[in-house]
């Protein structure tokens, strides 16, 4: 099966996962989406994720999911740039997300990273989604 946009899939996923309050959501595995998984790791929205290789199969993306006090830490997650209409804003026009409070996942040239640290390193691209 082909999805038009599997980065959208991972965010609905992840958005259906934490509504039935699941420890943790399984999922069809790219780079891309590991990489999306790290920035969330690092930034403390979940607990933690892995690539399960499977026997001939494409490899599964497996994401702990946490949570504070029974509800989700990820209030909302939102698709910015979708495949009809992409995104981009340079490293001085980069949205703040709640007044600093969330994040923005960046997609430059030197790897997928936060709007904090894409401002940081003054480098723009691709607004991937918003969380907070």
């Amino acid at each position: 099966m082909s999805l038009s946009d599997p980065i959208g899939d991972m965010i609905a996923r992840l958005k259906n996962a934490q509504v039935r309050n699941h420890k943790k959501v399984v999922l069809p595995s790219s780079k891309f989406k590991a990489k999306i998984a790290d920035v969330l790791k690092n930034e403390g929205f979940i607990i933690d994720y892995k690539v399960n290789e499977n026997q001939g199969n494409k490899p599964d993306l497996e994401i702990n999911l946490k949570y504070n006090y029974g509800s989700p830490v990820i209030s909302t997650i939102e698709r910015v740039s979708k495949p009809g209409r992409r995104i981009f804003s340079s490293a001085e026009s980069l949205p703040k997300i709640n007044n600093g409070l969330g994040i923005a996942i960046i997609s430059t040239p030197k790897g997928v990273m936060t709007d904090i640290d894409a401002r940081k390193q003054k480098v723009g691209g691709e607004i991937i989604c918003k969380v907070f």
